[in-house]
């Protein structure tokens, strides 16, 4: 039998975790569904599944739009995602991979 495939957690994922499941994470730690410690490490894909509905629940009360978060959710957002970003910069990112396409 083949042992359930887990999460590396945020930390050791692609560029200090710039890929979805990364966001996701985020995400979580800016609507506070785990707190910023959590890395998700060794999580299955029940669990993270189970995270991105309760972060798609959050979203969905502010239209999907950063700029209809309340000034707080904003701010920690814009932390959050902006120490993000600067980290996978420093580890080589440059959104290419975001943007790349097999067309």
């Amino acid at each position: 039998m083949e042992k359930p495939k887990t999460y590396v957690g945020i930390e050791e994922d692609m560029f200090g975790g710039m890929t979805t499941i990364g966001k996701v994470i985020r995400d979580a730690w800016v609507f506070e569904l785990i707190p910023e410690t959590e890395t998700c490490k060794g999580w299955n894909v029940q669990g993270i599944d189970a995270l991105l509905d309760k972060v798609n629940k959050e979203w969905d009360k502010y239209g999907c739009l950063v700029r209809h978060l309340p000034p707080e959710l904003r701010e920690r957002h814009d932390r959050i995602h902006g120490e993000g970003v600067r980290k996978a910069k420093e580890l080589g990112w440059d959104g290419e991979f975001e943007t790349y396409s097999e067309s």
